[in-house]
């Protein structure tokens, strides 16, 4: 009979062929002692990744291969769903993340019995302008609009109890807010410092081009914490205060006709209502695609994601189609 392990690691990779050994070989050391399973997610690698994974894989690695590049939310969904134990890890691929501090985050846990505990990269090792700047004045906005107060909502290094892991509803490019996705199921949340450590190996996947979808996201996240289950709280009043702004305006515009002041030609109610409309409409639409496409992920139980093979070293390769 197949013993299920204490914990689950699941890490997420692209393009990261060079950093396969010494991950792994940090991984073994760190987690000397404990029972655990590896699941490596390659999401659309285009270099040798997946060779090097089969190279230096042991019994405790399972790698799941996406079929495509789908983004670092839904590879790690997919590792997650894989998962066995009842405590799962996600930890980035690049060796900036370190495994050593895994037993250390697994004891808080369970000593003091928190759902999750995530990491605060200490010294962190990224440039100032481009990563550490934006970072901080991201970090500042989801805790200010969420009212979930962690320091560091970009470090991957974290460590969950798995009914919260496995119901956090990853979508998207979502990771991001994985703790407030937490914080909505109710999940008991601490922070911890952990080590963080300068990239030796591939580049970044990151820069300030994500800005822009961090914010988008973070709106959405916003609606999700507040209105998703009574939308009519937050609607309902913006179209009370537009419909009475055109009130207002139209009561102005009647004024000046009973002046005798020709208003035919004046763009005033025009403008107003149609800029206001436009924007609520846009931002409805916006919201009512990400609910529909959440109803039709969940109520269908459709998987975001298409899995081009499973591999363990322990096993045959079992190729899906």
């Amino acid at each position: 009979m197949q013993t299920v392990p204490l914990l689950s690691l699941v890490i997420t990779l692209l393009n990261e062929e060079d950093n396969i050994q010494p991950l792994l070989q940090r991984v073994r050391e760190a987690m000397q002692g404990l029972d655990y399973e590896l699941i490596l997610v390659d999401d659309g690698s285009t270099d040798a990744t997946i060779p090097r994974i089969k190279q230096y894989a042991d019994d405790r690695v399972r790698l799941v291969v996406l079929n495509r590049n789908y983004g670092q939310t839904t590879a790690m969904s997919a590792g997650i769903a894989e998962a066995k134990a009842p405590y799962i890890v996600t930890l980035d691929g690049d060796l900036q993340n370190d495994p050593a501090d895994i037993p250390i985050m697994l004891e808080k846990l369970q000593r003091e019995g928190w759902d999750v505990v995530a990491g605060v990269r200490a010294k962190r090792q990224d440039g100032m302008l481009l990563r550490k700047v934006p970072s901080k004045i991201a970090n500042a906005m989801i805790r200010k609009m969420t009212g979930v107060y962690l320091h560091d909502y970009g470090c991957t290094l974290k460590i969950f109890r798995r009914q919260i892991a496995q119901h956090l509803g990853l979508y998207g490019e979502l990771h991001r807010f994985i703790p407030v996705l937490a914080a909505m199921q109710g999940a008991k949340m601490t922070e911890m410092p952990v080590r963080h450590h300068a990239r030796q190996f591939g580049k970044s996947k990151y820069g300030l081009g994500r800005t822009f979808k961090v914010m988008s996201d973070l709106l959405l996240m916003v609606f999700f914490q507040k209105y998703f289950r009574r939308p009519m709280h937050l609607f309902g009043p913006i179209g009370i205060l537009t419909f009475l702004f055109g009130a207002l305006i139209s009561l102005y515009l009647l004024g000046v006709k009973l002046t005798g002041e020709d208003i035919g030609t004046r763009p005033l109610l025009t403008v107003a209502v149609v800029t206001l409309l436009a924007g609520l409409q846009i931002i409805t639409f916006g919201f009512m695609a990400e609910i529909m496409m959440r109803t039709y992920y969940e109520s269908g139980t459709k998987s975001t994601y298409l899995v081009r093979e499973l591999y363990s070293a322990s096993s045959p390769v079992s190729t899906l189609e």
